[in-house]
């Protein structure tokens, strides 16, 4: 008896050209009318290491985007390191987000401290009473030192996912410029086409304007190199029945996640704020964390992207070369996933 492996074998074997055509067309109906869910699900064969360096607790999407990250599947989380100012604060929130979520196996690391830099601590309220110590995880000092160990130790390609400032980035590669035969960069970072507002003309995004030489070390660093502008992240919002199957869910990340955000909306627009209970703010870091696994639901253009000194990602063919999601083919499908995954219902 032939098993499924063998089909495409016969295939190839025995089906005149006409026949295998239709058969590739058929098959790509199937794929193209299956849930995103359900499709990223299926092809999942292997998983993905991967190292999260974040600006976590100062606007709310890292928190989204690293309760993302651990219900992927694809994925396989071997460090979470904040980066770019106030690192115990964001190592903090990091560990008792994993701690809920029933982590604790993934290390933490304090990442690079670059004083006068980074937001308000929006989301300390959550934090006010825990204890790094309390984490049964391991906790690294020197993070950067543990992003290096672990890409140079790794028997596979490491992903790192920057959805921050790349301080810890910069760092690693002085230190270690090796690490970049050795590892992959996907982020959050960038204007190419659009601004903050659909239409609006390109601007120098927060990411790369917070420390433009950092990214340009990031950027022009050869190794593979794909970026969420917010040219995409920059139109993901969950509203309506999506955001309420998040905001009601019992799924430990997801409670969690909206805690995060109650707290920050307070901190940020006062006790009187009701935007949590309706919508999500925009989602841009997500995005980064679903470049990580798949990228079928965007557009991927290779373009030059030229870092300025004043924060801006300009097109230039000279420039280093870099995947960039400068559109959705499914924005719907990926909002679907996102909502999937934190509620625990796929």
């Amino acid at each position: 008896m032939k098993t499924k492996a063998d089909l495409p074998l016969l295939a190839g074997m025995l089906w005149p050209d006409n026949m295998r055509l239709l058969v590739s067309m058929a098959a790509a109906l199937v794929v193209s009318t299956v849930s995103p869910c359900i499709a990223a699900e299926a092809t999942v064969t292997r998983k993905i290491p991967v190292i999260l360096s974040t600006d976590i607790g100062d606007d709310i999407d890292d928190t989204w985007a690293l309760g993302f990250l651990l219900k992927s599947p694809e994925l396989d989380l071997k460090l979470a390191l904040g980066d770019h100012s106030h690192p115990e604060y964001r190592a903090k929130l990091i560990a008792k987000f994993l701690q809920r979520a029933g982590r604790t196996d993934v290390p933490v690391g304090l990442g690079v401290d670059v004083p006068k830099s980074g937001g308000k601590p929006h989301q300390a309220e959550w934090v006010k009473d825990y204890d790094l110590a309390e984490y049964p995880g391991r906790i690294y000092r020197d993070g950067v030192q543990a992003m290096i160990d672990l890409i140079m130790e790794s028997p596979e390609m490491v992903s790192i996912i920057a959805i921050g400032p790349t301080p810890n980035v910069a760092a690693a590669l002085a230190r270690e410029p090796r690490i970049a035969a050795r590892a992959r960069f996907v982020g959050m970072y960038g204007s190419v086409r659009v601004g903050y507002r659909p239409g609006s003309p390109p601007t120098a995004e927060s990411n790369v304007k917070s420390d433009p030489k950092s990214c340009q070390r990031a950027f022009a660093a050869p190794w593979e190199k794909i970026i969420t502008p917010l040219d995409t992240c920059g139109l993901v919002h969950l509203r309506g029945e999506k955001y309420r199957q998040v905001c009601d869910s019992r799924d430990p990340v997801a409670i969690a996640i909206i805690e995060n955000y109650r707290i920050r909306m307070a901190s940020a627009r006062g006790a009187g704020d009701t935007t949590a209970d309706t919508r999500s703010t925009t989602l841009f870091d997500t995005v980064a964390v679903y470049l990580a696994f798949d990228r079928t639901l965007c557009q991927i253009e290779t373009l030059g992207i030229r870092v300025t000194n004043d924060g801006f990602t300009r097109i230039d063919p000279a420039a280093n070369r870099v995947s960039v999601a400068t559109g959705w083919t499914n924005l719907g499908g990926f909002e679907d996933l996102l909502v999937a995954r934190l509620t625990g219902s796929n």
